[in-house]
């Protein structure tokens, strides 16, 4: 077993119990459209937030949850809220906290799909990390075998379920090498491309194409942003990750132009925990600065992207998180 993927699988299984306070909001609902409906899972998986859009006909669901165990939970919710039942589900990228409910979803004769790209991609990532998360999920049901949502095409386009259309659009890498964002009445939902108030998963992907992505959903004008982690908000959210990317990088490149790397990843993740001190899910940061430092030796060796500087109006300090009430698995 890969040294680095066990000390990132202690980090992460070390800041996560089962007994972890979980919370409720409706900040959906108080966007004023109630036709969206948020879950977000506990702790013990991530604080995971996906989504379902209420049709006339029924439900659409946007990401299955890591464990089947919380994507229940949240089915449930919404069949109390809404009456209805999921015609149709939607992963957004290749994350198992997006696609591990995809067998669930199937063995319930509910339809599962994605992208082409992003289907191709989700074999590798369930094989880095089903070893390592089956044993300690195992009686949430974490899934051992991989069942792969069917893909509906490579390229962009409409999908109707449920009495509803929604355009789905494909973008490349980000936080991921491949995702798909749903737009549907000006509502965004955008996966880990957005992660509010928390740091959020990195998987293979890339800060710079990250930032880029973030400037083609601003371009969609969107009204409200629903992030694969934290609570929903507006284009606000688009800047605020953008800000938060920007931070990451240059806290690598202040600590590559020192004497030593000894070190260094440490100082960067306390440079970017300074400014983001309440941030949610810190065991997440590593994984992203690792990838920064090697893209960074990479852009000074060809002459490629230098890192944007951070806007002064958020400079001053840092970013705080949502105020938050215990509970159960937090739902919207």
């Amino acid at each position: 077993m890969r040294p680095a993927l066990c000390a990132l699988l202690a980090v992460f299984l070390g800041c996560s119990t089962p007994q972890d306070a979980r919370r409720y909001s409706h900040s959906a609902e108080e966007q004023g459209d109630l036709r969206v409906g948020q879950f977000t899972s506990s702790d013990w998986s991530f604080e995971t937030s996906s989504f379902w859009l209420e049709g006339p006909e029924g439900l659409i669901l946007i990401d299955t949850q890591m464990l089947p165990s919380a994507l229940r939970k949240k089915i449930r919710f919404a069949k109390q809220v809404t009456g209805k039942d999921v015609e149709l589900a939607i992963v957004l990228h290749p994350n198992p906290d997006r696609f591990n409910g995809t067998e669930w979803l199937r063995s319930e004769g509910i339809p599962v799909v994605t992208s082409e790209q992003v289907r191709d991609l989700i074999a590798g990532v369930h094989e880095k990390w089903s070893p390592l998360l089956f044993e300690r999920y195992r009686m949430s049901g974490y899934p051992r075998t991989l069942v792969l949502p069917d893909s509906f095409g490579s390229s962009s386009r409409e999908l109707s379920a449920a009495g509803l259309t929604v355009k789905v659009h494909l973008l490349g890498a980000g936080c991921s090498p491949a995702h798909v964002v749903i737009e549907w009445e000006g509502h965004l939902f955008v996966g880990d491309l957005v992660a509010q108030g928390s740091h959020g998963w990195f998987e293979n992907g890339r800060i710079d194409e990250w930032l880029l992505r973030l400037d083609e959903l601003r371009a969609l004008q969107p009204k409200w942003i629903h992030p694969g982690h934290g609570f929903t908000g507006g284009p606000e959210l688009l800047d605020q990750q953008a800000e938060y990317l920007r931070t990451v990088a240059e806290a690598v490149a202040a600590e590559r132009q020192g004497p030593s790397t000894q070190g260094a990843l440490a100082r960067a993740a306390e440079r970017v925990s300074r400014r983001y001190p309440d941030h949610r899910a810190p065991f997440f940061l590593p994984t992203l600065l690792r990838a920064e430092w090697m893209r960074q030796l990479s852009g000074l060796a060809t002459g490629l992207l230098p890192v944007a500087p951070i806007s002064s109006s958020l400079a001053e300090g840092a970013v705080s998180g949502p105020n938050v009430v215990p509970g159960g698995d937090r739902t919207r």
